[in-house]
């Protein structure tokens, strides 16, 4: 095994106070002692007594392992949990000491998400209540990590018994078993969209969390399945009741805004479902009262980092913003915003506010935030779960059919719109974190 090694880069000290030049040098060398290079690391992983707590799969070192779990720089979560395990969890590092915190509404957005709500998603029945572990007392958050556990309680592992040596269509049963040499087939493990309910849980605190700081507000909704496409007048405009209710109270369970196109989207997922096949679409995330300025040049871009959030949600094949891909057959006159000044009143007194006359760019200029709505666009395939027969092998390699009898969603885009909202909100955390240690604010 390769040895390892930690390398530790320090600035030096400023020198505008002696005493602050001498405590800081004081502390490299303190730093420089405990993290010099050691090969004993390398050697410590390949001992004995690691390698007995689990032997690797012949061929694989005991340096294989799931990274990838955890997400952010300054508000960071990091999650744990499979579709058939006894809980999900996630951690959240960085929420500011005194922050009050709702948990009816951290209940409501899991009840968003949760599995059951309608005849239009699966059936799995989750109670999908949040017990909080650590970080929260008398209401409000003390600084320390933010530990929320949901609990699953609804399995029907049985249903995958015959999964077991097949690989799904779609699915990652095969990459997992290629990366991994083994895989959970019930349900999917750690690739199933049940790890998402950690992220929404997550992004329930950073909502509120931006919401009392800012003022943000975020809203996600679909604007199309299958053909049906929705007309959005103004995205800025859509609130959260048109997308969770018809006006006459009814349930809008398939979170359209466009009320009369929701309509025709729930008959098309019903006729997918009685055909025993899926159908995906698009969604779309708004995000006002974002400030201009959040965003870092070069590689952490707020563009680019909510690219990476929306697409580490389970089955997006696509993202956009703005105008999104419909630049490729626009002039440079046509597919810039112009500036314009306008008057703005705040408890300060008048000011001027610069704005654009459009949102084509999306909320985004160098990849840092221009003060306008954010509207960006994920597009989510077609539930790969079939109880139709579907080709595939086995893993010998022989030829078979494959049918799911487990309980799916014929279309996943009412219960992505959470998810989406989720990854938003915890990205616009961060930034307007790291935005306020830089920059003040």
């Amino acid at each position: 095994m390769q040895d390892l090694a930690f390398i530790l880069v320090i600035g030096s000290p400023r020198t505008e106070s002696p005493g602050l030049a001498e405590t800081s040098s004081r502390r490299n060398a303190e730093l420089r002692r405990l993290l010099i290079c050691s090969k004993t690391i390398g050697r410590v992983l390949s001992s004995s007594f690691v390698s007995d707590a689990w032997e690797p799969a012949p061929g694989r070192s005991i340096i294989d392992r799931m990274p990838g779990n955890s997400f952010g720089l300054l508000f960071r979560i990091t999650t744990a949990g499979e579709s058939h395990g006894p809980a999900n969890v996630v951690i959240i590092d960085g929420v500011p000491p005194g922050l009050p915190l709702d948990v009816e509404h951290l209940r409501q957005e899991l009840r968003r998400r949760r599995p059951g709500q309608s005849a239009l998603v699966t059936q799995r029945n989750e109670a999908d209540e949040p017990e909080i572990l650590s970080g929260l007392f008398e209401g409000k958050t003390t600084g320390t990590p933010l530990a929320i556990l949901i609990r699953n309680q609804d399995q029907r592992s049985r249903d995958y018994e015959d999964l077991k040596d097949l690989y799904r269509p779609g699915h990652a049963d095969y990459t997992y078993e290629a990366k991994y040499g083994f895989r959970d087939y019930r349900g999917g493990g750690r690739a199933s969209a049940r790890e998402t309910v950690a992220r929404v849980a997550a992004g329930a605190v950073a909502k509120q969390m931006l919401a009392h700081f800012c003022g943000t507000r975020i809203v996600g909704y679909v604007v199309q399945v299958g053909s049906v496409r929705a007309t959005i007048a103004d995205p800025a405009q859509v609130t959260l009741e048109q997308v969770e209710q018809f006006p006459d109270g009814e349930p809008n369970p398939v979170r359209c805004p466009d009320h009369q196109a929701a309509r025709q989207m729930i008959d098309l997922i019903q006729q997918v479902r009685k055909e025993q096949d899926s159908i995906g679409g698009v969604a779309e995330v708004v995000a006002t009262g974002v400030p201009p300025g959040w965003g870092e040049p070069v590689f952490d871009k707020l563009k680019a980092d909510l690219g990476k959030a929306l697409f580490s949600l389970p089955a997006v094949l696509g993202v956009e913003y703005g105008v999104g891909f419909g630049c490729a057959t626009a002039r440079g006159s046509e597919n810039n915003d112009p500036f314009v000044a306008r008057r703005v009143s705040t408890p300060e007194g008048e000011k001027i506010e610069i704005a654009t006359r459009g949102l084509r760019h999306g909320g985004m200029l160098g990849g840092i935030s221009s003060g306008m709505p954010l509207v960006l666009r994920a597009a989510v395939k077609p539930t790969s779960s079939l109880s139709r027969p579907q080709p595939t092998v086995t893993r010998s390699g022989e030829p078979t059919t494959v049918r799911t009898r487990g309980r799916h969603d014929p279309c996943l885009l009412p219960r992505f719109v959470p998810m989406a909202e989720a990854m938003v909100a915890l990205v616009l955390a961060d930034h307007f974190l790291r935005h306020r240690a830089q920059c003040g604010g």
